[in-house]
């Protein structure tokens, strides 16, 4: 088998393209959850706090100096705060996919009603009926 066969064979795999659309659907929420963050979250937490903008906050540790051509050196705890309300935002929102699938899955199989029992083959009756004549002598 050549390797070129063998990577269709392996790209053709549902589990590859279902992960290729899973990252590709994950990097687009991740946009649109920075987007919420930074532009509707962020701005009235910001205001409650006496306007502090989260992604501006940070300890400088070197200040910038354009005479001798150096650049600030900051901690940028802000835009980290930032990222860690995006992590949280996204673990919820997975979080209750997650929950709705499961419970989507769990229903079919607990509608399907208990299998009713087969029905005795022809040796069975037969051995049945046997039985309730011998029974009833």
């Amino acid at each position: 088998m050549s390797i070129a066969s063998e990577f269709r064979e392996f790209i053709a795999r549902g589990n590859v393209l279902d992960l290729a659309v899973g990252v590709i659907i994950g990097g687009a929420f991740g946009k649109i959850v920075t987007s919420l963050v930074d532009q509707i979250i962020m701005p009235p937490v910001g205001l409650l706090t006496g306007g502090v903008d989260f992604a501006q906050m940070k300890v400088v540790l070197r200040a910038a100096d354009p005479a001798a051509k150096v650049t600030e050196t900051a901690i940028g705890y802000g835009a980290f705060l930032n990222t860690v309300i995006q992590f949280l935002i996204i673990a919820v929102v997975i979080f209750m996919v997650v929950r709705v699938a499961n419970s989507l899955r769990r229903k079919p199989e607990a509608a399907a009603a208990p299998a009713a029992p087969p029905e005795p083959t022809p040796s069975e009756a037969l051995l049945t009926e046997i039985r309730d004549l011998l029974k009833s002598r």
